[in-house]
């Protein structure tokens, strides 16, 4: 039971499958591993960062998209984020993905 919950609580983290498995072989043997230990959880640190830098992006990009709608026509009347949706499928500028 102590295993799965280790498991269970890496997986948590979204500590790759392959990690978890380097990691119950440093329970298994402790002996000297804790720069080991240490480097997959700043692997994992950077992975996390990198997600994160990403969704700081899309984020973004959505309250850009989200910016084009005023809400003044309510169900009548051209939508801006469908308008900008459209043209970014015609291969166009859009708001969220403006042309550099």
């Amino acid at each position: 039971m102590e295993r799965l919950s280790f498991i269970r609580h890496c997986r948590a983290l979204d500590m790759p499958l392959a990690d978890v498995k380097r990691l119950l072989g440093f329970v298994d043997d402790p002996q000297g591993h804790c720069l080991n230990v240490d480097a997959l959880v700043d692997d994992q640190l950077s992975r996390v960062r990198a997600r994160l830098k990403s969704m700081r992006a899309l984020e973004k990009q959505l309250l850009q998209l989200r910016s084009r709608c005023n809400g003044e026509h309510g169900d009548a009347g051209p939508c801006g984020i469908l308008d900008e949706l459209v043209s970014a499928a015609h291969g166009e500028a859009c708001a969220c993905h403006p042309e550099q």
